[in-house]
């Protein structure tokens, strides 16, 4: 190794604060990078591998556990462009969670802005025609949402004819509104599924606000994860010039 420290495992752990056995464990998995052995067998470490378990707990709380090991093992493996791949792909996932959050925010805009609807009826299941005449929509239209998925009767034994508890109103009440906004049903389908977990609006917008919160702590994280990824790369580019990554050509034991 060319550099000047030399820690052995014991060294690594009290400096990180974890068990000789979870940096074993590291190596091992590919966190840190593989490390020399003495004529005796044991392992010695050194400056990279220090950097390397920074960089490796920096990138947990963003981009989580498994993630963050699959990122400094291709790394370590000598694959920088596979590496970044990973992190690119955490960070068009973490967009689309906030694309769908958004979508849903404004749903529930669009909801708010609409006439306070009449109260759904509890008294007994309805068919599809009361349904529709109660919305003010065709029975067609019920049957489009039903093969969509997004409505789903229970059906009468025998006769199989639909009945439309007060959930499936609800629900068919607001594919209504929705769709007045000219929102497509692949749009609503989240929304129903996420009223359906909350139980109502307000419910809803109250965890959409708190999700919107929790992905802009997961993005600040991402950013500093992402930093300290950055100046791993290049300590390693700098230190060990001519290599791809700092497991090149260095055979794991």
């Amino acid at each position: 190794m060319n550099h000047e420290s030399r820690l052995r495992p014991v060294d690594l752990a009290r400096l990180s604060g974890l068990s000789t056995q979870q940096i074993r464990n590291y190596e091992d998995a590919g966190v840190l990078p593989p490390a020399a052995r003495t004529e005796s067998g044991y392992r010695v470490f050194g400056d990279v591998h220090q950097r390397a378990l920074l960089t490796y707990r920096a990138l947990q709380p963003g981009y989580g556990p498994l993630a963050a090991t699959a990122v400094m093992r291709t790394l370590h493996d000598g694959d920088l462009p596979g590496a970044l791949a990973l992190v690119d792909a955490a960070h068009a996932g973490l967009h689309e969670q906030r694309t769908a959050l958004r979508a849903t925010r404004e749903a529930l805009e669009a909801l708010a802005t609409r006439r306070t609807p009449a109260p759904t009826p509890r008294t007994a299941d309805l068919r599809i025609g009361e349904v529709a005449a109660l919305l003010g929509v065709r029975t067609s239209a019920l049957r489009v949402w039903e093969a969509a998925g997004l409505l789903t009767p229970d059906r009468e034994r025998g006769t199989r004819y639909r009945q439309f508890g007060p959930d499936d109103v609800r629900d068919a009440r607001l594919i209504q509104t929705l769709r007045r906004s000219h929102y497509l049903l692949d749009q609503i389908r989240p929304v129903l599924e996420e009223l359906r977990q909350q139980g109502s609006t307000e419910a809803l917008r109250a965890a959409v606000e708190a999700r919107g919160e929790a992905l802009a702590g997961r993005t600040r994280a991402m950013l500093a994860g992402a930093g300290q990824l950055a100046e791993y790369i290049e300590y390693v580019e700098v230190s060990s010039p001519g290599r791809t990554g700092p497991g090149s050509g260095t055979d794991r034991p």
